[in-house]
């Protein structure tokens, strides 16, 4: 964290209390299509069964997470590993696209995050949320707000909500949680690894 990442955000006094309690880094190091598949598994279950789904499909891979283990692996067994058929044929699809295009860190680094995330997307399979999970965790870019994300938007709502939001129950709209993270710019990324560690955190 430089010092101007720190000071900005500090002087929020959320989350200046936030970042005395909590890690930003307490996620491991994904390769590039380590996270892919990793985001796939996550599509649309909850953390918990994501979280088990994942180190499933990994023990199928044999750890070895990678476009060419995808592909040779027996669908059966990544069916039974807890991916559905269509997550199955997404990680697929990102494995060709993977084999076919350079999606490495440093082939990338030239990409605005517009760019990344349209080049992602052209995969089916890989959504804007998944791509902002990839510009956040693997490009490590600084200033992404992945509002697509469930624990992300309950994380700034126990936060920041308090039943002051205009949505449904006093909750915050979305255009009421990129106003708080107004606050975080240019570091929203950072902002939003706080936000999501405690929100893991409190999960646990």
């Amino acid at each position: 964290m430089t010092d101007d990442a720190e000071s900005a955000l500090r002087a929020d006094p959320v989350m200046r209390r936030l970042m005395e309690r909590r890690d930003p880094y307490t996620e491991r190091e994904w390769s590039e299509f380590e996270r892919i598949v990793v985001a796939v598994a996550y599509q649309s279950i909850s953390t918990a069964s994501a979280a088990a789904v994942t180190e499933r499909v990994f023990e199928v891979l044999d750890g070895e997470v990678t476009p060419e283990r995808v592909l040779d692996a027996d669908e059966s067994a990544l069916r039974e590993a807890g991916l559905s058929e269509r997550k199955v044929e997404y990680v697929r699809n990102a494995a060709r696209a993977f084999r076919e295009s350079d999606f490495s860190r440093e082939a990338l680094a030239d990409y605005s995050d517009g760019e990344v995330v349209e080049r992602l997307t052209e995969v089916r399979g890989v959504g804007e949320w998944t791509a902002e999970m990839f510009l956040l965790f693997v490009l490590e870019r600084e200033d992404v707000l992945p509002l697509g994300d469930l624990a992300v938007r309950r994380g700034i709502e126990d936060l920041y909500g308090d039943g002051r939001g205009s949505g449904e129950d006093g909750e915050l709209t979305r255009a009421e949680m990129r106003e708080v993270a107004e606050r975080w710019r240019p570091y929203r990324s950072l902002a939003t690894r706080y936000v999501w560690a405690d929100y893991m955190a409190d999960e646990e």
